[in-house]
């Protein structure tokens, strides 16, 4: 063998900055929570807040927070996967650019 082999790791891109993919991994996580909050939406419109302990006009008008901070903890707890593959084609089309 010859001693001007390369080493088949140099040949690699260098790997992300920790800092940079930190930051993609919390846009995708919002990015989750939002698809998330816009598919939760729905299955909350129909529930009636009528009744001794239903909120009244104040459930009603405060549920989009609750929608919304629902999903924001579903995606921080490892969501449904989307932000996983949001970061892959993050760092893909990263690995493509440079």
């Amino acid at each position: 063998m010859s001693d001007l082999a390369v080493s088949p790791s140099l040949l690699q891109p260098p790997p992300a900055a920790p800092v940079a993919t930190a930051r993609m991994r919390e846009t995708a996580e919002a990015f989750e929570a939002s698809f998330l909050s816009q598919m939760l939406k729905p299955m909350f419109e129909g529930l009636s807040t009528d009744g001794p302990f239903g909120g009244g006009e104040a459930e009603s008008t405060w549920r989009g927070f609750m929608i919304e901070a629902m999903a924001k903890q579903t995606a921080r707890s490892g969501g449904i996967g989307l932000a996983d593959q949001v970061v892959a084609q993050m760092l893909k089309m990263q690995e493509q650019s440079q």
